[in-house]
């Protein structure tokens, strides 16, 4: 059973920077894609991110194209989400996912992964 553990999220002003990160237990990492949704209060969870097993293909939504970037190092069992740019729109639980090999094929649709980390706060203050 794989589990996944956020980190890195906290308070930042806005036009900042913050590094999230997602360590996964398990040998068997680099071989599903893996995933960032987030959930504001109030609001529905969303797509950010996803990236393949191989970080060859990287996905984003377009409200955070061109400031977030997601990486993964297989070797540490970990995948990244460098948010720079940050607005107070940004602020939100940002939770990672897994997304098994044999998944669909939308990668925004969150019924498409199959395990969820507990999440991580990050809160953008204008």
């Amino acid at each position: 059973q794989v589990q996944l553990v956020e980190s890195g999220g906290g308070l930042v002003q806005a036009g900042g920077s913050l590094r999230l990160s997602c360590a996964a237990s398990g040998r068997t990492f680099s071989s599903y894609a893996m995933g960032w949704f987030r959930q504001a209060p109030g609001k529905e969870r969303e797509f950010v991110a996803a990236i393949s097993w191989s970080g060859s293909y990287r996905y984003y939504a377009d409200s955070v194209k061109g400031r977030f970037t997601i990486s993964r190092d297989n070797a540490k069992n970990t995948v990244y989400l460098q948010m720079n740019s940050l607005k107070p729109e940004d602020t939100a639980v940002y939770y990672c996912a897994k997304r098994p090999r044999g998944a669909g094929s939308s990668w925004p649709n969150g019924r498409e992964y199959d395990t969820w980390g507990q999440g991580t706060q990050v809160t953008v203050s204008s």
